[in-house]
Parts: structure tokens; sequence; C-alpha cells
């Protein structure tokens, strides 16, 4: 999973009570063994031994200094994108690293975890020409496992480890099962994936270390990891084994089993062992290098056309009009009769086949060289924007049309057509819209001042920390209660003391001086004076993360902005941007509403924005304010997040 680099975000220090509650749930997922309580009380029973006990655990498995970072990285030949969480820690004597990595509900642990907390997993045993295809992201095919008999909690979905024989207690790949390995009786002979690879040694997150650096190797031996199941037994079990990258008469890759002789190397070529070690890493995958012309982009585009025309008359032959409704707008007959069936598979493709790069130009120009060739009959409108009005299905260049091979159907975009894979690549991005349906929450936290530092000293609560209100509100009654500064007459009335006089009313305001000149003020006022003068902080959490796993952002929570505005006389066009906060991808959004809509939709970065760090906006022709409400609810966006600004409305005068 981790071949290439994940993107890892800024560190932050886990809370202690979130620490206890994930190493808890570490136990609990991992069923690992803790010391049984004794119900007496008398010290030398035993109960203080197992409460320390516990706490060792949960020390070992999370350590005290344990930070968190979210990251994001790609998987697969598809890149598919995967997010989650990493754990931080430093083992006594070693240096800071990655222990456990979160996705989903998913806890997975890395090699250096494993190294520090033997048997907290099934440890599975492979030849090690076999481990060695392991740790370059190969899956491990069921005859490559040493054995029977297994641990029996290897089953399927179950996390693993995975050491070679020659070093049987030192597990260097993480993994999980893809079958019931527990309950195999025979390995030799069986087809199919037995474990499919999350984590190894000399990967990313192995090779991780804060300020730079790599991993470190992996020692000889563990004491704690023995095996009870016959190491030696399985060794010689598989003592002959070799490995040849080859392909016999069943296909598929593999490992062979026993000696080979020089006639069948050359006639076997096949390894049932492991899979996936011969495909090309993805960040070595080489996108479209050679630059298309001028004239072979005209080419492409032109026979995306046909090749529409080809797949409407042959889908929808019942249909006079073949499935499309007429007059079609300049930007539908590219939306959906050109770009679904451009033949792009890499970003780089999609870079080099836009309109812009056409001899044409621009959409009208296109639309009136194919109305020349009389494939369609367009027509102007008042505006200057250009109609197709009717096309010529029955012209010998659509009917004798051969189709050439389109992305496969797995975007949003794919229904309009063909492959439809080609608006999403064109964007570069992938458009499998996990935000459909998450659930979001906005978390304001508060970051108290220097000046505000002797409130938390009665309570023992550093203001260095970010506060909920709810946590505010009991330190400065904590303080106020110290200090003997609640009126014996009014609990709701605070005394002034020096200071709450110099870090909460400075006298620059009017009421300042008024609450200085009484030397009181009321509890409630006073605390939304502190709030006032701390630092704001907000999270925004996503389904079931927790404060403790996101990094907090300075400033108040963002909100998305709608703008409504004319542009060409009476054209209406509705705005969108700041979805990116929320986790919403702006080109999935921009693909929904041009099909809730009917109208075309665009995307390009908001004016004013950040090169680095640019804001995306989308824009949809014509007043569709309650479409992009409607979405963004699907999406978790509560109404009160949105701020609409209608600039067709005239001033009120």
């Amino acid at each position: 999973m981790f071949k290439k680099k994940p993107n890892i975000k800024a560190l932050a220090p886990l809370r202690s009570s979130d620490r206890r509650k994930i190493a808890d749930q570490i136990i609990a997922q991992f069923q690992i063994d803790v010391p049984p309580q004794n119900d007496h009380h008398n010290p030398e029973s035993g109960q203080e031994t197992a409460v320390i006990g516990i706490g060792a655990i949960r020390n070992s498995l999370l350590p005290d200094s344990t930070q968190s970072a979210r990251f994001i990285t790609t998987v697969g030949k598809d890149l598919k994108q995967v997010s989650g969480t990493v754990y931080v820690g430093t083992h006594p004597g070693e240096q800071q690293r990655v222990l456990w990595i979160k996705i989903e509900d998913r806890l997975i642990p890395t090699v250096y975890t494993l190294w520090n907390n033997p048997k907290i997993t099934p440890l599975l045993h492979t030849p090690d020409v076999v481990l060695q295809k392991l740790r370059g992201g190969a899956d491990l095919m069921t005859p490559g496992l040493a054995g029977p008999p297994f641990p029996h909690k290897a089953t399927k979905g179950s996390i693993v480890a995975i050491a070679s024989l020659e070093r049987p207690t030192v597990p260097v790949v993480v993994g999980t099962c893809e079958i019931d390995i527990a309950s195999l009786q025979e390995v030799q002979g069986a087809k199919g994936h037995a474990v499919r690879g999350e984590h190894w040694e000399g990967d990313e997150i192995w090779s991780w270390a804060q300020g730079g650096g790599t991993g470190r190797k992996a020692p000889a031996e563990i004491p704690g990891w023995e095996s009870t199941d016959g190491t030696d037994d399985l060794q010689e079990q598989m003592g002959h084994v070799t490995v040849d990258d080859s392909d016999d008469e069943a296909g598929g890759g593999g490992v062979a089993v026993g000696p080979i002789s020089q006639d069948e190397h050359a006639a076997t070529k096949r390894n049932d062992y492991v899979e996936g070690e011969d495909g090309k890493p993805y960040e070595e995958v080489k996108l479209e290098e050679k630059e298309l012309s001028t004239k072979e982009i005209d080419d492409i585009f032109w026979n995306a056309f046909l090749y529409g025309l080809h797949h409407y008359r042959n889908t929808n032959r019942s249909d006079r009009h073949h499935g499309l409704e007429f007059p079609i707008n300049q930007s539908a007959v590219i939306s959906n009769l050109v770009l679904p069936f451009l033949p792009i598979t890499t970003p780089a493709q999609a870079a080099s086949l836009n309109v812009k790069k056409t001899s044409w130009k621009n959409a009208k120009k296109f639309i009136k060289a194919l109305d020349k060739a009389r494939l369609l009959k367009s027509k102007d409108r008042d505006g200057g924007e250009c109609v197709v009005l009717d096309t010529d299905f029955d012209d010998p260049a659509v009917t004798g049309f051969v189709p050439y091979k389109l992305p496969k159907k797995e975007t949003a975009g794919a229904e309009s057509g063909g492959g439809g894979g080609g608006k999403a690549i064109a964007a570069g991005v992938s458009l499998s819209d996990s935000s459909v349906g998450q659930k979001l929450s906005k978390m304001e936290l508060f970051k108290p001042t220097e000046q505000l530092a002797p409130l938390f000293t009665s309570s023992s609560a550093s203001h260095r920390e970010l506060y909920h209100p709810a946590e505010l509100r009991p330190i400065i009654h904590s303080y106020l209660e110290s200090e003997n500064l609640i009126s014996a007459t009014n609990e709701r009335l605070v005394k002034l003391d020096p200071v709450l006089a110099n870090a909460v009313f400075d006298g620059s305001s009017p009421l300042d001086r008024e609450v200085l000149a009484k030397g009181s003020v009321p509890r409630d006022a006073l605390v939304d004076r502190v709030l006032k003068s701390c630092s704001p902080f907000y999270v925004i959490l996503r389904n079931d993360e927790t404060r403790g796993e996101i990094k907090a952002k300075a400033g108040h929570a963002p909100k998305i902005h709608i703008t409504l505005e004319t542009r060409s006389g009476n054209k209406v066009v509705t705005k969108m941007s700041g979805v990116e906060a929320f986790h919403i991808l702006p080109q999935a959004m921009a693909e929904e509403l041009q099909k809730a809509c009917a109208s075309s939709t665009s995307v390009g970065q908001l004016a004013g924005s950040s090169p680095k760090k640019p804001v995306m906006e989308v824009m949809v022709q014509g007043p569709q304010k309650d479409a992009m409400v409607k979405a963004l609810e699907k999406r978790g966006v509560h109404r009160q997040w949105i701020e609409v600004n209608d600039k067709t409305k005239g001033k009120k005068k």
C-alpha cells in the first residue's frame, strides 16, 4: 500500500484520553491478553500489579509521546485514493517512527510495533525467496505459505505478520488474510490469494522519520516471536522451493514448487506464490510523453464526435432522434457527444486533448466545421451562442464508423455514453465521489493567550492546549473559586482582580471602562469575553473521526459561498466555492450538477486564491442555488454553513 510516498499532514499531540481509547481498541481488535484484576483491596493481593499491567500494555502499544496525523496515498493501477491516520511514537532507545496505521476503523501495526510487541498478531512463514517478492509489494499466494499447521487466529480479514523461514522470529511484512488460513489442511497445488500486503520493511511508512533519514533495519532475531508450530519442520517441507517468474498454460503469475529442470524452466512461466511483483509500481507509470500535433488533436476530436453519433444511433434505434433532444447548446455537444468518447487514459493525455488546443480553439467554431461537413445543422442564437438543431445519423462517416477502445465505466461521467472516463481524467481527478452520504460536524476551539495563563493554574490545565467552550467554563469557575471572586450576595456576579482586569478587560471600549469602574461583571459576560480573548481554531470532522485525529486549523470555521450573478446582459450563472474544506471534490460536484440542472458546468481556480493552495470554483449556467444546496446537503453540509449572495437582484434604493 505504501510503495508510493504518502502525503502525511502535520503531527498533532494525542490526548491522554484518546490514547487510552485507541490502545483499548487495539487490545480488543487483536485479542491481547490483559492481566486479570483482583477484587481484594489489599495491595499485596495483586490488584495494583494488574493495573500496572494494563498501563504497561497500553504504553507498549502507544507510548506516552504518541502523535497523530492524517495521510493520503494512492493504491493500485487505477491510483485509488486512500486516506487515514498514522500514529507516530517513540519506543525506548529508538527514533520516532510510525507505529500504527488506521484506515476507516481498522488499525494496522507497523513492523516497528511488531518488533517491540511479540505475538500481538498471528505469524505466518514463507521462504526467503518469496519474501523478497512480498517486500516489493506483491500479495502472498496460498502455495507460498509454509505449513500447515497455521495460527488459529489467521482467519479471513484478520491482520497477520509474515517472516521468512530463514529468520522465523523477525516479521517484516504485515498483511490482511484474504482466506481462512487457519483451516487450511494443504497448500501445495492450491490457488488464489492468501494474504494481501499492507506494509513491509522497506516501504515508505517504514522509511518515514521526522526530519528525514531512513528506516531501521530488522534485527537478526526477536525473543518472544518463537514459533510453537514446528518451524524446523516447515523449513524442511519448503526446502526445495524455488521462484520462477514464468507463464504456463494456466496463465497468471507465481512461484514454481520443487526442483525445476531447464526444460521446465523454459516451458513453465508461472509463480503461484506471489502475485503483482511483475507489475510496474504506479509511481513509475509513465504518462504519455509524445506531444500531439494540432492536426492529430483535430482528428481525435472529429472521431470522438463521430463515435458519439455512432453510439447514440446504435443504442437508441427506435427513437427518431436516437435519444438526443434538440436543440442542443454548444457546451452540451462537447459534454455529451465528444468528451465521453475521447480515448483518454492518463492525465497527460487529458492535458493535450482540450478543445482549446484544436485548430478551432472553441466549441462554436468546432460545431461550425461539423456543420460545413454536413454532419449536423446549427444556428446562432441571440447573444452569440451556437445550438445544434439536428444531426445526420445516416452519414456514411457515422454508419461506417469503427469504434475504438474507451476508458472503463468507472466514473460518474460514464453513464453519459461510451467510456465516459474521459471527462473524469481530463480533470486530473478520480470522480468516485466518497463525499456523498458523509456525516460532517464542525467544532470551534479556542487557544488561550499568554495573558490568560494564570486562569489555568488553579485547575492544573495547560494554557497551550485547544479548548471547546464547554471545557473552558469549569476552568474559569475553578479560578474564580480559588481566588474567592464570586460575589457573596449574587453568585452570578464576579469581582474583578488584577489578572482579569488586565487580561480580559483592557479598557479599550466604553463597556470595558464601565466594567472596570464597577469592579464586577456577570459571570456569563466574563466567559464570553475570555472566549473573545482567545485565538480561534476549528476542525471539521468527517464520519467517525475524533477531535484528536484531526489537526485544528487557525481562524474561524469556513463557509461555502454560493453567488448568483448576471453575465452578458441577462445571462445568469451560479458559482460555488470553498467545498474542499468539507471533503468534497469540485469536479465531482460539477459532474453531478451538470446532470441535475441539465446545464453546462465548469471548474476553475477562484480569482484571488493562492496558486500554492488554490480554491476551486464550480460554475453552472442559470440560477441553480437550490440544486447546489441540495447537492451539498447530500454531502453532510448544513445550511447554516452556506452563505448565499444573490447579485442578480438590484440594489435597494
